[in-house]
């Protein structure tokens, strides 16, 4: 065992037992993670909610968010804590869920971070969790498809009235047609961001299909 393993194990995120350094919750408290079952082909929640702000063909939310979760720790623990590889276990518990069938996305793409916010996190924490999803489901993943083009202060952080004002916050950086997207998303609040996004993309693309995955889904 390398030294640094011995003398700051990894610990389980909710009960500070010692566990795997692949895991992030141990096997006695992953009942306790609180996943949505949606169906990912099917009718949602979530896709309820996407299908009043822009014409979405799938959606899915690994976690329901609530506050002082489990859910809300991990995403918190990935986010602002330097957890990057807890990405890679979301991923996972992703691909153990859905089947694509035949709604196969022809490309994934992520909610990009402003470039002064990916300086100072050090990671877009959508990013590995992109990445093993697109090695998993043999789908190419294009993380400079869309850029962030204002500097704000965390979603987690803003009231309601300033979690509205992200309109042209975001933009393409290229024409992409006749192509199903996949676009990926930590938590899903209001959903004012990806509609946002999802707007850009149907309004500067032809025969384009979106479909949504969020890490989790507030509740």
């Amino acid at each position: 065992m390398p030294i640094l393993d011995f003398l700051f194990p990894n610990r389980c995120l909710n009960c500070n037992r010692i566990i795997d350094k692949s895991e992030v919750i141990c096997e006695v408290c992953f009942p306790k993670i609180n996943f949505t079952n949606h169906n990912y082909n099917g009718s949602n929640t979530l896709k309820d909610k996407l299908l009043l702000q822009f014409p979405v063909v799938n959606a899915y939310s690994l976690l329901y968010y609530e506050k002082e979760s489990l859910a809300q720790n991990i995403i918190q623990q990935l986010k602002y804590n330097k957890r990057e590889k807890i990405g890679k276990n979301l991923a996972n518990w992703v691909t153990e869920r859905i089947d694509f069938h035949n709604h196969k996305p022809d490309i994934i793409t992520t909610v990009p971070l402003h470039r002064r916010k990916l300086k100072q996190r050090g990671y877009n924490q959508l990013h590995l969790f992109g990445n093993e999803l697109s090695k998993f489901y043999n789908i190419p993943v294009n993380h400079t498809l869309l850029e962030r083009t204002t500097h704000a202060k965390a979603q987690a952080k803003k009231n309601q009235s300033e979690r509205l004002k992200t309109k042209n916050a975001y933009q393409l950086t290229q024409r992409i047609n006749d192509k199903h997207i996949l676009l990926i998303d930590d938590v899903y609040t209001t959903g004012n961001t990806i509609s946002n996004i999802a707007w850009e993309i149907l309004n500067n693309s032809k025969n384009v299909k979106i479909s949504i995955l969020v890490m989790a889904m507030d509740v």
